[in-house]
């Protein structure tokens, strides 16, 4: 038990107090999106600009380009999701939910494709974007890929086309927040971000719950 916690906490240790509390905010905004989400509730998306605002602030200054993306397009499709749910609320609060058509099954995977490769573009100039934008390191720009940039394109994709499918409003979201969480429990340990871990393992318990219950509004919604 001794040999978990010193793995959960030693990466905390050369972090400023500061960044720890704004993980720890980020986390609980995330969390209370998620919930929100479930609940077909608008407050989905305030709560889930203040959570991605911080974390593309963090995962900046962390080096970590590729979540950052993913956070920097959640803020974006946040304020379009808002917008899209404030027209399809039941009681200014609540909406309506829908499967998805083949024409979106077409889209989400253009989505799919195209984060992927702006995403293993951001990594190929990772020697410029970790130096503050310093073009004297363009000499050691390259294909100079890790394991774990593979698996940040990865769930770069899901998360951009999960995030797009709940902006409007689709039960089948929650089949790629599923999937990303999965992964990105492990990921996110392996990369000493044990908080933000912590909090994909409670986003996939919400992402399984919030399934069930989209699916059951739509069957009530049928008759």
């Amino acid at each position: 038990m001794q040999e978990i916690l010193n793995f959960l906490i030693e990466p905390y240790q050369s972090y400023e107090p500061w960044k720890i509390a704004l993980e720890v905010l980020a986390t609980i905004m995330g969390i209370s999106s998620v919930f929100f989400s479930m609940k077909r509730n608008i407050w989905v998306f305030p709560t889930g600009i203040i959570s991605t605002l911080i974390y593309i602030y963090l995962l900046f200054n962390w080096g970590l380009y590729g979540d950052m993306l993913i956070n920097f397009y959640y803020a974006t499709m946040s304020i379009y999701g808002w917008f899209v749910w404030s027209k399809n609320t039941q009681d200014q609060v609540h909406v309506e939910v829908e499967y998805m058509s083949k024409k979106e099954w077409f889209f989400a995977v253009l989505l799919f494709l195209t984060s992927a490769v702006l995403v293993l573009a951001i990594y190929y100039f990772r020697p410029v974007l970790s130096q503050n934008f310093d073009l004297t390191k363009m000499n050691e720009v390259g294909f100079h890929y890790q394991w774990t940039d593979y698996v940040d394109t990865c769930t770069t994709g899901i998360f951009l086309v999960g995030m797009w499918v709940m902006a409007r409003r689709k039960v089948e979201n929650w089949f790629f927040w599923i999937l990303g969480d999965l992964i990105s429990v492990p990921l996110y340990l392996y990369k000493g971000l044990a908080v933000t871990s912590i909090q994909y393992l409670i986003f996939t318990i919400l992402a399984i719950t919030g399934f069930v219950m989209w699916k059951r509004s739509m069957k009530e919604y049928q008759g």
